[in-house]
């Protein structure tokens, strides 16, 4: 998955677990140059491609092949973190919940 349309896609088939989110959590992809936001503050949570300077509660940094696996559940969101897969900027908190949303099936 190449495709910044089909990262997108990846993400927008979560987007109902993260409705409760409350924040804007921005996703810079490495390897692609694709930045993205997470807008979790209304009712549903949206996404948007954006430049990489959006500002956010939480920037998360990781490469395309990891945010697919975290995306699809195959990868922890705190064990990408702890073996630094992925960076997180902002608050850990916002983070922590993010993954919490992503945990629940």
């Amino acid at each position: 998955m190449t495709d910044p349309e089909a990262i997108l896609d990846a993400v927008r088939a979560v987007l109902p677990k993260l409705g409760g989110l409350g924040y804007r959590v921005r996703f810079d992809v490495a390897d692609t140059g694709l930045s993205f936001l997470l807008d979790g503050t209304g009712a549903a949570a949206t996404v948007a491609e954006v430049d990489g300077e959006e500002p956010a509660d939480t920037v998360l940094r990781m490469d395309q092949g990891n945010l697919t696996k975290l995306m699809e559940g195959r990868l922890s969101p705190m064990l990408a973190f702890a073996t630094g897969k992925l960076k997180v900027e902002g608050s850990k908190g916002v983070a922590l919940k993010l993954a919490g949303l992503l945990d629940e099936d």
